[in-house]
């Protein structure tokens, strides 16, 4: 694992990501970031992300929706992505140990060695639904 020189952007980064639950994009990221650092660009904040990425200091999500979001919870656990909001939901689970075996399952099927796995669960968050009901419409679009 690589180990990084000291950069007050880089951890302004990381505190900014830690404080929040939206898991943002780098351009949200960005947008936030330059309140303290004016002249900060983003290929700074796309480098810094990357290189925390590498570290295991944060997560990267890819949900689909053509942007990579971050993590900073870097403990084990799913996501939810809303399918009409885009919006990402950390779901923490009592029972992980239940879905570990799924690394050992597909072991049985892998061309090679696994050694994580991820997992995103769509639907209609609560608020969606909740949006959907006073409009009239019953089910999720």
């Amino acid at each position: 694992m690589k180990v990084l020189k000291y950069s007050r952007q880089r951890e302004s980064i990381k505190a900014s990501l830690m404080s929040r639950h939206d898991h943002p994009t780098a351009d949200a990221l960005y947008a936030s970031i330059r309140e303290e650092f004016p002249n900060i660009s983003l290929g700074t904040v796309y480098r810094n992300l990357n290189l925390l990425v590498e570290t295991g200091e944060i997560k990267k999500v890819n949900c689909g929706d053509g942007a990579d979001h971050f993590d900073g919870n870097v403990s084990e656990h799913y996501h939810f992505v809303c399918r009409e909001c885009r919006q990402i939901y950390d779901m923490v689970m009592d029972n992980l140990n239940t879905l570990s075996h799924l690394d050992s399952t597909a072991q049985e099927y892998a061309p090679g060695i696994i050694d994580s796995h991820s997992v995103l669960f769509y639907g209609t968050c609560k608020n969606c639904l909740e949006k959907n009901k006073e409009k009239g419409i019953d089910k999720p679009a």
